[in-house]
């Protein structure tokens, strides 16, 4: 009689129903990235050396020397050579070799020398590139090949280094 429960027990035991199929797996797909942004690239500067934004930055005077430049960083400096009625201008960060002032009377090519600081160029102190500076409407412009041009505003501290020297 053991055998009969047994036997019921198996035979109900193969009706069980077969387990379902498994569903495929989704395809796989691949993600859509989006489009790369382009990257935008700065305009050319104006044409006009008169419309280029001025280097940042501001004039100050102390013990017959004008400094311009943000504190801490001297981007250009006049000083007197008093005993040769020079007037020396230092731009660190430029080399020796041509460089371009423009002014809006003028326009020239100097040769500037090395210096401990940097670049320097000699104006005898009554050059007319002296008061060129310091009248050009709103700005003037040193510029070497190979390095950005220094835009810098007219100021009366140009004059008053100038006028120091000259006395």
């Amino acid at each position: 009689m053991r055998v009969l429960p047994l036997l019921l027990l198996a035979s109900l035991a193969g009706c069980v129903a077969a387990p379902a199929p498994r569903p495929a797996p989704a395809p796989i797909t691949a993600v859509p990235r989006p489009a790369p942004v382009p990257v935008a690239t700065p305009a050319p500067p104006p044409a006009d050396w008169r419309d280029w934004p001025l280097t940042a930055g501001e004039w100050r005077y102390a013990g017959g020397i004008a400094t311009f430049g943000a504190p801490g960083q001297t981007r250009l400096r006049l000083a007197c050579a008093g005993d040769r009625g020079t007037l020396i201008l230092t731009q660190p960060g430029a080399r020796a070799g041509a460089t371009t002032l423009r002014t809006t009377s003028m326009a020239r090519t100097l040769a500037a020398t090395a210096g401990a600081e940097g670049a320097q160029l000699a104006l005898p102190v009554r050059d007319p590139a002296v008061d060129a500076m310091g009248f050009s409407r709103g700005r003037f412009v040193l510029e070497q090949p190979g390095i950005a041009p220094l835009v810098v505003p007219a100021a009366p501290e140009i004059l008053r280094v100038a006028e120091d020297c000259r006395g």
